[in-house]
């Protein structure tokens, strides 16, 4: 038999890994003669959101890049993860036939060539050997016949939200397991992030926690009106917090914000959580800054805790709840959280890209791509 003709020449976006704002598409293998073992999905579509903005500002510190490495001929590139949904159009393993469709990690590209291990009817490990070392969340495959999370009409939620809100409940989570450490506010950067205020609309329906957003003037109209912030203050009036002790999660990365916050609490501060890089090009140092030291925030780690402590099974109910909560403003069909807007090819991938970079993307706005 004869493999099908791939209807897409096979193509990878990459970025230089020392300059984010460079970027090209660069032809990959055809994968016409596969490895016994290994498949070759098309990436049908993928969700991209700033949280891949973080995966390649930490791409280095957090082994981001080494998901899907661009090769030894692209010294300097890379490949930004992002969540989306494949299919297996060729496959050289018997466990995984061509047709079957997989919600998870993939590179932004048009195709990709995984190795399933562990394959089942709920779907597979990518048990490549570069990937063996990196954390295991990332390295799962759902198939969507078996996944009881999936649903075909909400697909674009579920590639745009289900990873970023997965942070969110675990921060959340965290924050709880650790009495907030003595305080009762919570301080979110970037406040219009989904990450954020999927972590805002957590906290918020706990009767005994302070939620306030940080974000630019121009998004605090939109932050105000998702009603899961108690106050919303621009970047300008951090000054305007009083001395309550706090928590702060700091979404956007920004050194001289981080600093503006620890200088004017103090005290007050009782914990410092860094989670994501939303404003990259201002990232810097938590050295030498008043109050406790910044603690980076690494999800899995937690996942691993409430693994011990909870079994998977009732973490995965704990999390489908909250996730069910969370959809009922998402998808609110007066005044919806969030617009899903596609884009198809190199040039919307390019111009989306870009666009995230700069922090054009209106925040009411879920961008979906493809490269087929």
């Amino acid at each position: 038999m004869t493999d099908p003709v791939l209807p897409t020449t096979p193509t990878d976006f990459q970025v230089r890994r020392d300059d984010l704002r460079t970027c090209k598409f660069a032809a990959a293998p055809a994968a016409t003669a596969l490895v016994p073992g290994q498949v070759l999905l098309q990436v049908d579509q993928f969700a991209f959101t700033s949280n891949n903005i973080t995966y390649g500002a930490f791409g280095d510190a957090m082994s981001y890049w080494n998901f899907f490495p661009a090769g030894t001929a692209q010294e300097g590139w890379g490949r930004i993860p992002v969540w989306g949904f494949g299919t297996v159009v060729r496959s050289a393993h018997g466990a995984v036939p061509p047709g079957q469709r997989f919600y998870g990690y993939y590179p932004m590209s048009s195709h990709v060539v995984l190795e399933p291990d562990r394959a089942g009817t709920a779907g597979f490990v990518d048990g490549a050997a570069h990937r063996r070392d990196l954390p295991a969340v990332y390295n799962q495959y759902l198939n969507t016949v078996a996944d009881p999370g999936y649903r075909p009409e909400t697909e674009a939620q579920q590639m745009l939200l289900r990873p970023l809100f997965i942070t969110s409940f675990l921060i959340d989570d965290f924050l709880a397991d650790n009495a907030f450490f003595g305080a009762r506010r919570v301080i979110l950067s970037s406040a219009s992030s989904k990450t954020a205020y999927g972590l805002a609309h957590c906290l918020a329906r706990r009767s005994d926690c302070d939620v306030v957003g940080l974000t630019s003037k121009s998004n605090a109209a939109f932050v105000q009106g998702l009603g899961c912030y108690g106050t919303v203050l621009s970047y300008d009036q951090v000054t305007a917090l009083d001395a309550t002790p706090a928590v702060f999660v700091d979404m956007a990365g920004n050194a001289a914000l981080r600093r503006d916050v620890h200088a004017h609490l103090g005290d007050a501060l009782k914990y410092s959580c860094s989670v994501g890089g939303t404003h990259w090009d201002h990232l810097g140092s938590g050295r030498d800054l008043p109050g406790p030291k910044p603690i980076l925030f690494f999800a899995p780690t937690q996942i691993k805790k409430r693994h011990a402590d909870w079994g998977a099974a009732q973490l995965q109910t704990r999390l489908a709840d909250a996730w069910s909560g969370f959809m009922v403003p998402v998808m609110d069909p007066q005044h919806p959280w969030m617009r899903v807007v596609a884009g198809y090819g190199a040039a919307a991938v390019e111009r989306v890209y870009l666009a995230m970079l700069a922090g054009e993307v209106k925040p009411d706005q879920g961008c979906v791509l493809s490269l087929n």
